[in-house]
């Protein structure tokens, strides 16, 4: 069996799913079930400083965006960091890690962007010998209109300057816990660094409004007839985050610094994407919130069965795998051809192929042979886009196929081949020359 065991920045566990700073960590309650049915560590809610306690709307604190079959594909939410008493939150992640010593408890922390406030929670968090910190600079709504959260983590001056505060004031790792709501997330990812992190988190939520009421004319989640923008999250946000994680993987001034990957995973496969793109460790809310804690189950033997699969010993041999492969499009191989090719007995005629490669300028699929409906692809046509892969209801029926070297090029009637020895479209090409 594949050895999934974790060690990040120091903080080791038995695998590496932990649950995110969120709902499902906001208690000892939830965090020792949690901890009962799998997860390798949590990130506990956040915690703020001591003072008026926070306070969170009692109405609806979620907006959804769902699939044709009711499921959930993104969830917006307006909720903000705990709103438990200080003393209490760390007198339970004190009690919970000693209880639970060999599983991760990371504690997320949101105080002003004043030095004296950092000083002044840091050592109340080291005493309940919690594994490390992670600093809140994502929250996009509620606490970033108050000088936090989102409104750090846009400014990387101010990440810089933060974590160099923490780092000087607390014996645990420091892990930066990145918003996607900026231009460029290298630039925060690399103050971050500069300041001494000892890993960033990413992504938070993608600021957002999910739906409006149109009889209201109120954006949901509505309080009272008005609505305000949340953070949206869930595996619609998957690919910003997968984007996000291979962004700072591959740049080389954040070359090294670890990344606990977040943002829509809700399967074995989601985790092994995000750590083949260099993510060191995943972190879950949605998932857990829509499903129960129990699904960390799959994910765990998901993750050990594709990797026995695979050959791969441990996590060190998937981890940025991927990073390599992702390129600028300037150096993509515009001399790699595919086309596309409809399985004839699995077709079921819908005509959504025909239609979507027909309004979409390239009509490379029929839709009638000898007066019966029939859809097939057009070679001379086809330029490999993909779309009717992706439109297509029923899996596996339209494939992309790759020309090989030696391939017959229709319009010729030539044998063509570039000169790395690949097959190309373009007999014309300066670079191309007739196979003998």
């Amino acid at each position: 069996m594949a050895d999934i065991s974790n060690n990040f920045v120091g903080i080791k566990s038995p695998n590496p799913f932990w649950l995110a700073s969120a709902p499902p960590t906001d208690k000892a309650y939830n965090v020792e079930r949690a901890f009962e049915a799998g997860w390798g560590g949590v990130v506990w809610k956040t915690l703020g400083e001591e003072g008026p306690p926070i306070v969170n709307v009692n109405g609806p604190r979620y907006g959804a965006i769902w699939g044709a079959d009711r499921r959930l594909l993104g969830l917006n939410n307006i909720e903000l960091i705990t709103d438990r008493d200080l003393y209490v939150n760390l007198r339970e992640i004190k009690e919970v890690k000693k209880k639970w010593p060999d599983r991760a408890v990371v504690v997320s922390i949101m105080v002003p962007c004043e030095e004296a406030a950092w000083k002044a929670i840091l050592p109340l968090v080291d005493e309940t010998e919690a594994d490390g910190i992670e600093l809140n600079f994502g929250c996009p709504h509620g606490m970033s209109e108050r000088g936090m959260g989102a409104a750090v983590g846009q400014v990387p001056e101010y990440i810089e300057m933060v974590t160099r505060w923490c780092k000087a004031n607390t014996r645990m790792p420091v892990i930066v816990k990145l918003t996607p709501n900026i231009t460029d997330v290298r630039y925060p990812a690399r103050a971050a660094k500069a300041g001494g992190a000892d890993a960033v988190s990413l992504i938070n939520t993608v600021s957002s409004i999910v739906s409006v009421d149109l009889d209201s004319f109120s954006p949901q989640p509505s309080i009272d007839g008005k609505g305000s923008h949340g953070g949206y999250c869930g595996p619609a946000v998957k690919p910003i985050a997968l984007n996000m994680v291979a962004d700072i993987a591959r740049d080389a001034e954040t070359a090294g610094l670890p990344i606990s990957g977040i943002g829509g995973i809700t399967t074995w496969r989601d985790a092994a994407e995000f750590l083949a793109l260099g993510a060191g460790n995943v972190q879950v809310c949605t998932a857990a919130m829509t499903y129960g804690f129990k699904i960390v189950e799959e994910m765990i033997s998901g993750l050990e069965n594709w990797m026995d699969e695979k050959g791969h010993k441990s996590l060190d041999d998937v981890i940025g795998r991927a990073t390599p492969n992702v390129t600028d499009w300037q150096y993509l191989n515009l001399n790699y051809v595919t086309k596309a090719k409809i399985d004839q007995e699995s077709c079921i005629k819908c005509g959504r192929c025909h239609i979507a490669c027909e309004d979409t300028s390239h009509q490379a699929i029929t839709s009638m042979l000898d007066g019966e409906r029939h859809f097939e692809v057009i070679d001379e046509e086809c330029v490999g886009c993909n779309l009717c892969v992706n439109v297509c209801p029923v899996e596996n029926c339209i494939t992309m196929e790759q020309l090989t070297p030696g391939t017959i090029d229709k319009r010729t009637g030539e044998k063509v081949r570039d000169k790395y020895g690949n097959w190309t479209e373009h007999p014309n090409n300066p670079s191309v020359v007739a196979a003998e």
